[in-house]
C-alpha cells in the first residue's frame, strides 16, 4: 500500500512536526501503561483514528511500534539478567506463530466478532483477578508454578493468536496468566513483554505483506512506544503491588467498556 499521499498534503508540512510529536507523545503514554498493566491499545488506536488514519493501518502501525518497543524490552531484560535466554527464546518462538497465525486468521473474522471473543476474554480475566484475592501475598513470595508446562505453552500460543490478529487487552491477559503461576508482577511483567515482542513480530509481517504498513505513522509512534517501554520497565520495580492491580483491574474495566460499547 502506497503512503495515503492526500492525507499528507491535507495536514500540510506546517503540521508535519505537530502531526509526529502527538504520535511520539501517544506512543510514550500509551506504552508506559500498556508495559505496567496492558491496554496500550485503549490509547494508540482511538488516537490514529482521530487523527485519520484507517484502522487497518493503525492495528499495523500498532504492531510495528509494539513489536519494537516489546523488542527494546528483551534487550533490556537480557543485559540485566532478569530472563535467561532460554525461557525468552522459547516464548518468543512460540508467540511469534502465534502472532502469524492471528494476523492471518482475523481477516475471516469481522471486526465485530473479535470484539465479542475479546468482550468474553476481559469478563473472564476481571473474575480471575477479582477472584484472586491474595494477589498481592501471593505475588511476594511464594513459589512460582512452571511456565514452560504444555498448558501453559498453550495459553501462551492463544494469548498471541489473539494479539496477533485483534490485541486490545492481550497485555493485560499476559500480566494475569502469569500471575496465576505465582509469579511475581514483576516477573509476570517481563514475561508478557516478551509475548509480545514475538505475536508483534509475527502479526507485522503477515500486515507489512498485505500493504497495510505505513512507515511515517510506524516510526513515530515506534519511538513513542520504545520511551515508554523502557520507563515503564525502570519503573517497574518501584510500583507498589496493590497499585499495579488496581491499575490492572481500571484497564480491564475500561476495555470491557470499549468492547461493549463497539458491539451496541
Amino acid at each position: 500500500m502506497k503512503i495515503n499521499e492526500e492525507f499528507w498534503i491535507e495536514i500540510g508540512n506546517d503540521h508535519l512536526d505537530t502531526f509526529f510529536f502527538t504520535l511520539l507523545v501517544v506512543g510514550i503514554f500509551s506504552s508506559f501503561v500498556g508495559t505496567l498493566a496492558g491496554g496500550g491499545g485503549l490509547i494508540t488506536l482511538p488516537a490514529m483514528m482521530i487523527l485519520g488514519i484507517p484502522i487497518q493501518t493503525g492495528i499495523a502501525t500498532n504492531k510495528f511500534s509494539s513489536g519494537i518497543a516489546a523488542f527494546t524490552s528483551v534487550t533490556f531484560l537480557l543485559k540485566n539478567k532478569q530472563l535467561d535466554k532460554r525461557t525468552i527464546s522459547i516464548n518468543i518462538i512460540i508467540a511469534f506463530l502465534g502472532g502469524i497465525f492471528g494476523a492471518l486468521i482475523t481477516t475471516s473474522l469481522s471486526e465485530k466478532s473479535m470484539n465479542v471473543i475479546a468482550l468474553i476474554l476481559l469478563a473472564f480475566a476481571l473474575f480471575v483477578t477479582f477472584r484472586n484475592n491474595n494477589w498481592v501475598s501471593a505475588s511476594q513470595g511464594n513459589k512460582s508454578q512452571k511456565t514452560d508446562s504444555l498448558s501453559s505453552r498453550m495459553i501462551t500460543f492463544f494469548i498471541a493468536v489473539y494479539d496477533g490478529g485483534f490485541g486490545p487487552g492481550s497485555s493485560t491477559f499476559g500480566i494475569i496468566h502469569y500471575m496465576e503461576k505465582n509469579q511475581t508482577y514483576v516477573k509476570a511483567v517481563q514475561l508478557t513483554r516478551v509475548l509480545i515482542f514475538g505475536s508483534a513480530f509475527g502479526a507485522f509481517i503477515v500486515f507489512y505483506l498485505t500493504g497495510f504498513v505505513q512507515w511515517p505513522y510506524a516510526i513515530a509512534l515506534a519511538i513513542g512506544s520504545t520511551l515508554g517501554s523502557q520507563i515503564g520497565l525502570i519503573a517497574l520495580p518501584h510500583v507498589p503491588l496493590k497499585l499495579a492491580k488496581s491499575l490492572l483491574i481500571t484497564i480491564i474495566v475500561l476495555l470491557i467498556g470499549e468492547m461493549v460499547y463497539k458491539i451496541v
